[in-house]
């Protein structure tokens, strides 16, 4: 028996699955193929089932939660303008006030002619 999947989405929604907002649909998608292949990879080099089936599953649920936590903290764009927010400096600092001066006037503006 098939299963349909409803993705839900409106004209100025994000994509909506289970849950998932946005970017985080292929976060997980991206994480879950990493697992996917990193089993295999561990798998074929001889590592037990006893072992590799319990770090697979662990990772995978860290996974889920981890994917689905983000997505509600911080909606469609909140994790990039947290990422841009972290990046910026929290203060500047000017040794010397050059910079500042040489811009009061319009002819210390440095021009740029293009000559062939």
């Amino acid at each position: 028996m098939a299963s349909v999947y409803k993705i839900n989405k409106g004209v100025t929604r994000p994509i909506e699955f289970r849950g998932l907002k946005a970017q985080y649909i292929a976060y997980l998608a991206v994480g879950l193929v990493l697992l996917l292949i990193s089993f295999a990879i561990l798998y074929i080099s001889g590592l037990s089932l006893l072992v590799l089936l319990p770090l697979i599953i662990t990772l995978g649920t860290t996974l889920f939660f981890g994917v689905f936590r983000l997505s509600h903290r911080f909606g469609e764009h909140g994790l990039m303008k947290f990422w841009a927010k972290r990046s910026l400096p929290n203060y500047l600092k000017f040794r010397s006030r050059r910079l500042f001066t040489s811009l009061k006037s319009k002819s210390n503006i440095p021009t740029t002619s293009f000559k062939n």
